[in-house]
């Protein structure tokens, strides 16, 4: 039986939000662990912690306390802003519900921009960026703009983009919420396809409970607490 090894590991998290006079506790005392080459789904209703708990993961907050390891010997919750920058451009891989293009380029140059941040010579990245846009069924889409397509078509786009820099673990922030229900379920099959492929973390914030289908393990948050987990297969 194959051992997966922890790639995320997450010690007496707590996240505090403060306005004001007043603290918002987002999260109130998580441990969790991720393992390498696994898909999660984390589930939520608004306002669960889920979107606060992504953010911690990928290192776009900072813990109030607790540890977030990576590779059990990276604290991420030492980090500052520029090492935590560093860190996403090398290990990270987002697709937004929002799909973030820029409106102004291409597919093609959209999926270049991680190419570019990471200093990948101008011939490599657009011959990845085209290959991934192949990938994602979009070879004959590489000059149109994000106002040319289908919201479909942009996703493709934002999921070739997180995928191009073949990053450890790929966050996907309610990646279907702007899709109908047969685009979603192309969506779901072909980001777990890939992942799947390259060996890669996959996790999943969502509310829809469909989306937990395609889930190794799914970790339910509640009033930011994990209410209970499952691991399915």
């Amino acid at each position: 039986m194959q051992k997966h090894k922890t790639i995320i590991r997450l010690n007496s998290i707590k996240k505090i939000y403060r306005m004001g006079q007043e603290k918002i506790i987002a999260l109130k005392d998580i441990n969790l662990k991720f393992e390498a080459n696994k898909i999660y789904c984390i589930i939520g209703t608004s306002g669960s912690g889920k979107s606060t708990l992504l953010n911690l993961l990928a290192g776009l907050e900072k813990p109030t306390s607790g540890q977030i390891l990576f590779n059990e010997k990276i604290r991420l919750d030492k980090f500052n802003e520029n090492k935590l920058a560093e860190f996403r451009k090398r290990y990270i891989g987002f697709v937004f519900q929002s799909y973030n293009l820029f409106p102004t380029m291409s597919a093609l140059e959209n999926v270049c921009m991680p190419l570019i941040f990471s200093g990948v010579k101008k011939k490599i990245r657009m011959a990845k960026a085209k290959e991934m846009l192949k990938l994602v069924g979009l070879e004959n889409r590489l000059n149109h703009k994000p106002n040319q397509m289908s919201g479909g078509q942009q996703q493709r786009v934002s999921i070739a983009r997180a995928f191009v820099n073949n990053p450890k673990v790929i966050f996907a922030d309610e990646p279907t919420g702007n899709l109908d229900t047969k685009t979603t379920f192309e969506m779901m099959d072909l980001i777990t396809g890939i992942a799947k492929k390259n060996n890669q973390t996959l996790i999943i914030v969502t509310h829809d409970l469909e989306i937990s289908d395609y889930a190794n393990v799914i970790i339910h948050i509640r009033d930011g607490n994990v209410d209970k987990i499952e691991n399915k297969k």
